[in-house]
């Protein structure tokens, strides 16, 4: 998987998000030319578009979702820090003409963060992700089996859900939550989605669960970080990191079991051998 999958292209002309505190939102107004490029430094975590990417091997898209404050239009971006210069729209049917040339594939969209949408903006988001890939979709109440059994389910896609008031909506519209998922053949009844709505609530269940797990092995910094190397970047702090993340990779295993691995998601997935190396893990399954 790839972690934060759209920052190759934020926008360098694009205000900061929302989200942001409050004192990078002043440093950012009081000295643009010197703040900005620094932003752009650190919030970067891919170079391949999401369609190279997908040809490196990643099948695990990490979507941060955004509306940007006082649009008028249903337009959404992606965002990290800033936004992208393209629509989240435009990169799902990027996706779909992917998956289109690629019939035996499955690909797992994650979406998240939803910075700034309101109901109407989430019914969009849903309405846009079922016309885009239709029959595509894993439907409900299928097992992971059923998912790389069959070609015609080609698009895993899964909400974090924070927000109560969104809840009623994305239990009818979500198409599925990994929290239940297992790849062992005698658990093949096991079903995709919860029963409960109560579960929903939970977003980092993925993170939790017994059954799938999603690691994240991305650096993360801090704003005193930052100010205390003003000529470092995120791509220097990650490739100085790979021979050791690389090390960690392949002490790893896949499986059901609390311990075990079954995606892991990292920056800058076009260098050194990551995707190589999460992949060789099925060998040990």
């Amino acid at each position: 998987g790839s972690h934060d999958t759209m920052t190759y292209c934020l926008d360098k002309s694009s205000a900061v998000s929302g989200n942001e505190s409050k004192l990078v939102k002043l440093l950012n107004k009081c000295m643009p030319c010197i703040v900005h490029p620094i932003i752009m430094k650190w919030s970067t975590t891919q170079v391949l578009t999401v369609t190279e990417q997908l040809e490196a091997g990643v099948r695990y898209l990490d979507f941060r979702i955004a509306h940007k404050a006082n649009d008028p239009s249903l337009n959404l971006y992606f965002v990290h820090m800033v936004y992208t210069t393209v629509t989240v729209q435009d990169v799902l049917w990027e996706v779909l003409r992917w998956l289109e040339t690629h019939p035996q594939e499955v690909v797992i969209l994650a979406c998240r963060n939803f910075d700034g949408l309101t109901r109407r903006l989430h019914c969009h988001l849903t309405a846009c992700i079922k016309e885009i890939f239709q029959c595509k979709l894993c439907p409900r109440n299928v097992s992971m089996i059923l998912v790389f059994y069959f070609s015609f389910l080609r698009v895993i896609y899964y909400a974090e859900i924070s927000d109560s008031k969104f809840l009623d909506m994305f239990y009818f519209h979500c198409i599925f939550n990994l929290g239940k998922v297992t790849f062992s053949a005698s658990d093949s009844a096991e079903q995709l989605l919860f029963s409960s709505k109560e579960y929903l609530l939970c977003h980092f269940l993925i993170f939790l669960s017994e059954k799938f797990f999603v690691a994240g092995i991305n650096l993360t910094e801090n704003l005193r970080y930052i100010l205390l190397h003003p000529f470092g970047s995120l791509k220097k702090m990650t490739l100085r990191s790979l021979p050791c993340l690389k090390i960690w990779i392949k002490q790893q295993y896949p499986g059901p079991k609390k311990e075990c691995i079954n995606i892991i998601a990292g920056d800058f997935i076009g260098n050194n051998d990551f995707v190589k190396d999460v992949i060789e893990l099925n060998r040990k399954i």
